[in-house]
Order: structure tokens, then sequence, then C-alpha cells
């Protein structure tokens, strides 16, 4: 290891040694709300400086198996703000409860670490273990709260499928390596662009398992059975995290490993890939319009979510000028998406600071009565997530829609399917506002009192829905720059 590869390196060292300090200053404070905030949110605010200088200049380190682009460094700041968010939200909820945050705050920056390591592998086994270091983490925290038994269910079932998919994934891998005899990523295109006749039948399976495998971590149709039941039992901070950080993670796997490793077999893919995506927006939203529960109604709109965010990948594979207006999009669109459903589970974590709180409709209903600036912020991320303007998620989604039309083909049937789809979804999101401004509460409900902290951070959310949907400009041309560099060289 050189000089050179550790500068490289260095911003996936500080995510490390920003968790192990967390961890430290719980060894000597135990049970402190604010040390490990401090610590938490300072430390990750250095480390966006380090991963924002590291990224100036393009480099690579380890032989080429670990590379730093502008890909690299617009996925480890988004990576950066949802671990912060999510720290920040979590003492609102976990405190009421007896839960420790400092082991939460933790479990979070190794599973940090690990779509940071993903965000950079141009290495497939490097792919790997960053997905495995991303996602163990992730299952732990969904059954932090030992003493429910529906944390506890949910994160078994998480973490059973979860290893069934890695497993498939990792067989996929090797499928791989053994027709092209390498596991860099560069190395592999320039090997299947070479081949004699076609895809051949392992190098088919090698593709499937794989397909599989990603399917399951993006929790696209019909491999999304697990979400439901994780985002319900999980703690709410828990299933915010979860909802976006490793589906970007995953997203970010997506990219490296099929649009610059498996590019050249694009036309193999890209059908699988348009119809994942649109049984993943239909049957994502057509289930949540019949829940009552909103973690599980925002768990199956997660699902139609990853199905526009798919839209953009197949608007760049179909696309014969080979812009990558739909990758743009795509990492748009997991920003845009990240800040505004931080900020909904978020609304719900505070009102489940009373223990023994549900997140049943009846929960929400008078919410506009009883703490107004709550039902307005959590109005604003619905109406985002619905796709209306001028908020982050009507771009995002203008954004998929439009790269779609503009690339033509089966993406153009997609960019219809996901306006019908959008469409449907008002439906769901907008009976929440329902029922917190024109619905009377079941019982009176005390009016609570909610930290700093967790203001602050829907403050941050609310601000950035807003700006993102007013100005997306410096944002979209970020994305853009960042998915320039998956084209080959």
């Amino acid at each position: 290891m050189s000089w050179q590869d550790l500068v490289v390196i260095g911003p996936l060292v500080g995510a490390v040694v920003v968790a192990v300090l967390v961890l430290l200053v719980d060894l000597v404070r135990p049970g402190r709300t604010v040390p490990v905030v401090i610590v938490s949110v300072g430390g990750l605010a250095a480390l966006a400086a380090l991963v924002a200088a590291t990224g100036a200049v393009p480099a690579s380190a380890f032989g080429g198996a670990y590379s730093v682009d502008a890909l690299t460094t617009y996925l480890d700041l988004l990576f950066v703000a949802i671990a912060a968010l999510t720290i920040v939200f979590a003492p609102d909820y976990l405190a009421p409860r007896g839960l420790p945050l400092g082991e939460f705050a933790t479990m979070l920056l190794f599973a940090m670490t690990g779509a940071m390591l993903i965000a950079a592998s141009t290495d497939l086994l490097l792919l790997f273990l960053g997905l495995e270091l991303m996602v163990l983490p992730g299952y732990m925290l969904a059954g932090y709260h030992k003493t429910d038994g529906f944390s506890a269910e949910g994160a078994i079932k998480y973490f059973l499928l979860g290893s069934f998919s890695s497993a498939i994934f990792l067989f996929g891998l090797a499928f791989v390596w053994g027709l092209t005899g390498t596991t860099r990523v560069a190395e592999v295109a320039d090997a299947l662009t070479r081949l004699p006749n076609g895809i051949s039948a392992g190098l088919g399976m090698g593709l499937a398992f794989m397909t599989t495998g990603v399917a399951f971590k993006i929790a696209a149709v019909p491999f999304h059975y697990w979400t439901p039941d994780a985002y319900q039992g999980s703690p709410t901070p828990v299933t915010g995290y979860l909802s976006v950080g490793p589906k970007i993670g995953a997203f970010a796997l997506v990219l490296r490993l099929f649009v610059e490793t498996l590019g050249p077999l694009s036309e193999w893919w890209l059908p699988v890939m348009v119809v994942l995506a649109a049984l993943t927006m239909t049957l994502g939203n057509l289930v949540a319009l019949t829940e009552d529960n909103v973690k599980r109604m925002l768990a199956y709109s997660s699902i139609a979510h990853t199905g526009y965010m798919l839209v953009g990948l197949v608007a760049y594979a179909a696309d014969p000028t080979g812009r990558v207006d739909g990758l743009s999009a795509l990492l748009f669109y997991g920003a845009a998406y990240s800040f505004m459903n931080l900020g909904a589970f978020a609304v719900i974590a505070a009102l489940q600071k009373r223990a023994g709180v549900t997140s049943s409709l009846s929960t929400f209903a008078g919410l506009g009565r009883r703490e107004p600036i709550l039902a307005i912020l959590m109005t604003l991320f619905l109406l985002s997530l619905t796709g209306i303007p001028p908020t982050a998620g009507f771009f995002a989604k203008a954004s998929v829609i439009l790269a779609a039309i503009e690339a033509g083909g089966p993406a153009t049937i997609l960019a219809v399917i996901a306006m019908l789809n959008a469409a449907a979804a008002a439906f769901y999101y907008l009976r929440v506002v329902v029922y917190m401004f024109m619905r009377e509460p079941a019982d009176q409900q005390p009016v609570l009192k909610h930290g700093a902290l967790l203001w602050g951070g829907l403050a941050v959310t609310s601000v950035l829905t807003i700006l993102l949907g007013l100005f997306p400009s410096a944002l979209l041309e970020m994305a853009g720059t960042a998915a320039g560099t998956l084209l080959p060289h």
C-alpha cells in the first residue's frame, strides 16, 4: 500500500474513524445524547469536507480496484447527509423507549461506510464486500428494539431473505468471473465486448442471478416481500434510514454493475429492467392504496419509487444517442427522495414519541389543530412524494419521465406508466392530509414537546425539499457530471 493509496481511501478511513470515535464517546459517557450527537454530526461534517477535497481530482487505488471520481463524490456526500439527518432525528424517538443512541449511531455509520465502499468500487469482489458491510448493520438496526416482537420479526425476515439474495448475487458474480477471468470492472466490460458468439448460457445464468440479487436490495417487485414487515417493525428512525440509505447504496451498485460492468450486455438486461420497473411502480402503488398504517403505506410507496428510479436506468439503456440524461435523473431522484422521505418518517417518529402510539391513520386525525407545524411539514413532504410542484419530488419525477420520453422505444411506455402511477399515488398521500386537517381525533391526545434536534432536522429537510424543486439546476448539473463518469473512456 502506497501513500497515494492512503490518500485516495481517506474518506473511507475517515468514516471508520468517526464510527469508532462515537463508540468511544458512548463508552466514556454512556447514555448521554449530546456528546454522541456532537461527535457524530461534527465528524460527518468533517468527513463531507474530506470527501469534497479528495474527489476534486479523479484517482484510483489498489491497482484500480478502488476509484474516486465525480460519481463517488456525489454518492458519498449523499450518504453522509442521510446518516447525519437520521442521527439528528433519532433521539426524539429512542430516548422515551430507553434505546441507546450511541450503539444506534455506530451501527449506522458502519452501514454508511459500506455504502461508500460500493460507490468507489471498481472491482466486483469489492462491490460485494461493500454491499455486505452496508446491509449487515441494517439487519441489526431493524431489530434494534429487542423487546418489540414486530421489530424482531421484521429483522429476522430481512436477515433471512437478505442472506439468500446475497448468496444468489455472489453466485452470479462467480459465473461472470469464471467466464471473463477477471473481477475488475473495466476488464470485465472489455471482455464482454469481445465475446465471439454473443451471450452464452453460463453468462446468461450469471446475469440472471445478479439481477435477482440486486432486485432484492432495491426492493423491486417481485422481490419486495421483506419491505413492509421490516419497515413496520423497525423503530421509526431506522425505517426512515432503511427506506433511503440501503436503497441509494443498492442503486450505486446498479450503476457500477449494470452500466459500467455489464453495459455491453444492455440489450439483454434492458427488457428485464423494463418489466421490473413497470411491475414495481404499479404493484407498489396499488397495495399502498389499501393500507391504513402510514409506515406500511410509505413502505409500499418506497417500492413504487424504486420503479420510478428504474425508469431512469431504462431511459439511459434505451437511448440510441448514448446520453446520460436518464442516469443524471436517477441520481437527482435519489437525492430528492432521500430528503423528503426522511422528513416524512421524522414526523411519524415525532408523533410516536409517546410510547404506545401507532402509525395508523387515526394517529394523524386532527394533527392540524393539535400540532400545526408538524402537520404543515408532513403535508409538504407528502406533496413532494406525490410529485406536486414546486417541490423536489415534482422535478425528480419530471426529469426521469422526460428522459424516458426522449429515449424513445420501451422507455416511452414506462413514461406513460409512471405518469399514471403518479396520479394514482396522489390518493393515498393526500388521504393522510385529509386526516390531519379534516378529521377529528378519536381521543384527546396531549401536545408533545419535541427537541431542538428534531426541529433542526425537519428544517433542513423541508428547506431542501423546496429548494431542490425551485432551483434544481445546480444539483442536476452535479448529477450529470457524476453520471458522465460511467461512460466508456
